[in-house]
């Protein structure tokens, strides 16, 4: 009897309970039985599909996941390809992209006070704690802002969100360039400018979507590269201002944020087949809330991103303070410094797509700690320190990679916005204690050795952690999808 081929359908496609009964691609039927066989492939692929179970929002796989769905193109198994978004060839590199772009540009924003600390304060005769407080505004309010814009994000999608927050931002950044001359309206200002830091939250779930489990370390990685955006704004606010006006600086960002709201708006794509998070974001947000993982998490990133910020931001008075370097070369190092952590993100998602992340971690932490007990001797600075603090970032920023591998890896997919505005909050925060208490023990000791010290406790304690109750959580649950 003759056969006909016969496309597979998106329904038929095989379970695990038949493996290799069917081929990836066609099918020979006899012609007469072609039609009762589809029906009854589409019934026993219907009732052995998996029902993925989902408890305290940890990550499961079905055979309907989007894993399973990313992944058919190419096998043949799994769900059928047709159910990928169209044109999604190619695309999640250009989605991540957008994305990180999107994410250096808003951070550029969010850090355009900083460097100007100095010059406001004796403009606005302010004094030490105001300079303080106005710089530490726009980073307290992005940092805890990330929380409702990760639900938000779970919901909406960041083609949405991405445009919007982009657009909000320049009006805080035209108020400071064009309208503010007082401490309060400055304070003020500064308070909607945290707006630009909470775009971490968008895109590590929109790029989290896009990517299979086996390169979502280093496509994560990639786009925490954006974090960088702060450096621009160390390197050139100060100068377009002397060079140009105290208003251009402002004006540049705000345009270029105008430009770039109107190009994600399109270019970026949410994944058809993105998981939605249900509910309220009030429900959502308190679901989060009680997953154990979220608490982890937040620890492990509030040590390994709250020591990049701490160093970001106290590293020049240690090196002017402990070695007498004046302004310009201590700000040089602290560049190095960040560079080398931010450039060591991508690392630590490329490793963790590679061997275990928590062991990644663990050994990050184990990094830190030692080379924070070599700065405790305060040892000459060129050669001993100097490696001491680039050993510290290169550990740092590997660390922070792999927390987000972590995260992806332990939530599911429909609340990894969620999570992730909980867990950037926590980093973002982490980020304040370090200097006040090395300030507090300078004060009070005349040395820094006890705060390094304390730093190499911390991070040997997180260490420890990773290695024993998040390793065993992480052995716990399958990849998200």
């Amino acid at each position: 009897m003759a056969a006909t081929t016969l496309p597979i359908n998106q329904h038929s496609a095989r379970t695990d309970e038949e493996p290799g009964r069917w081929g990836p691609s066609t099918l020979p039927l006899p012609a007469r039985n072609r039609d009762s066989h589809t029906c009854g492939a589409f019934t026993r692929a219907h009732e052995a599909r998996p029902k993925a179970e989902n408890t305290e929002g940890t990550a499961v796989i079905g055979t309907n996941s989007p894993e399973n769905r990313s992944t058919a193109a190419g096998s043949g198994h799994g769900v059928a390809a047709s159910n990928t978004p169209p044109g999604a060839t190619g695309r999640p590199a250009r989605m991540l992209a957008v994305a990180t772009v999107g994410f250096a540009l808003t951070f550029w924003a969010w850090a355009l006070l900083s460097p100007l600390g100095a010059t406001l304060r004796e403009q606005l005769g302010a004094t030490a704690f105001q300079q303080a407080l106005l710089v530490a505004v726009p980073v307290i309010v992005g940092s805890l802002g990330r929380i409702p814009v990760g639900a938000l994000t779970d919901r909406l999608g960041a083609r949405r969100t991405f445009p919007v927050v982009a657009l909000l931002t320049v009006l805080p950044v035209l108020y400071l360039g064009h309208f503010a001359d007082s401490l309060t309206d400055y304070l003020i200002g500064g308070f909607f400018l945290g707006l630009g830091g909470t775009t971490f939250a968008i895109g590590i779930p929109f790029v989290n979507a896009w990517y299979p489990p086996a390169r979502r370390g280093l496509a994560l990685g990639i786009f925490g590269v954006g974090m960088g955006g702060t450096a621009i704004s160390a390197f050139t606010t100060v100068q377009l201002t002397k060079a140009i006006g105290p208003s251009f600086p402002f004006d540049l960002v705000a345009v270029v944020l105008v430009v770039y709201a109107a190009a994600a708006y399109l270019l970026l794509r949410d994944r058809a087949d993105r998981p939605v998070a249900p509910g309220s974001m009030l429900g959502r947000l308190a679901a989060t809330l009680r997953m154990t993982a979220t608490w982890q998490l937040s620890f492990l990133y509030a040590v390994a991103f709250g020591g990049f910020v701490a160093f970001s931001v106290y590293l020049p008075t240690y090196l002017t303070t402990a070695y007498q370097l004046d302004r310009a070369d201590a700000a040089l190092r602290t560049a190095g410094f960040v560079v080398l952590a931010v450039a060591m993100r991508p690392v630590g998602g490329w490793l963790c797509d590679r061997l275990r992340p928590t062991a990644v971690l663990a050994t990050a932490f184990a990094v830190v700690a030692v080379f924070a007990v070599l700065a405790a001797f305060q040892l000459p600075l060129i050669p001993v320190d100097t490696i001491a603090f680039l050993g510290m970032a290169a550990a740092l920023g590997t660390g922070t990679g792999a927390v987000f591998a972590l995260v992806a890896r332990m939530v599911a997919a429909e609340r990894v916005g969620a999570v992730t505005g909980v867990v950037g909050a926590a980093g973002g925060l982490g980020g304040f204690f370090p200097p006040l208490v090395m300030g507090l023990v300078y004060g009070s000791l005349g040395s820094y050795a006890l705060g390094f010290l304390l730093l190499a406790a911390t991070a040997a304690t997180a260490g420890v952690f990773t290695a024993t109750l998040v390793q065993r959580r992480a052995a716990a649950v399958r990849p998200a999808g």
